[in-house]
């Protein structure tokens, strides 16, 4: 099992969210966050006054999945949440060594 986040801009999070259901990925964890990487931030102009915004909004996806659909669910999210503009995000993959399903007490493959 892995454990898949997913940093992507907000107006991402649908096209992403039905590529990952198109694969069979069936859970989903989603936060508002706000982060910044080669972009620093940007400038904005609020009521002629310019002032510069560090952290830029950002959302993060996270989703624990079989071994077996590990790079389908990669490549759907790269691909929906592609833009070819800076700031289209990070995707971070680690090994999930457990997990557990708290109604039924599986365990393993079986919770996801």
């Amino acid at each position: 099992m892995k454990l898949i986040t997913a940093i992507i801009k907000p107006f991402k999070l649908d096209e992403v969210r039905e590529a990952l259901t198109g694969i069979g990925v069936e859970g989903l964890t989603v936060n508002e966050v706000k982060g910044y990487g080669r972009q620093q931030g940007h400038s904005e102009i609020y009521r002629g006054a310019e002032y510069d915004v560090a952290f830029v909004p950002k959302v993060r996806l996270e989703l624990a999945v079989k071994e077996d659909l590990v790079d389908k669910a990669i490549e759907a999210v790269r691909q929906a949440a592609y833009s070819g503009r800076i700031g289209d995000g990070k995707i971070f993959v680690v090994d999930l060594l457990q997990a557990m399903r708290i109604r039924t007490g599986e365990t393993g493959e079986d919770a996801l």
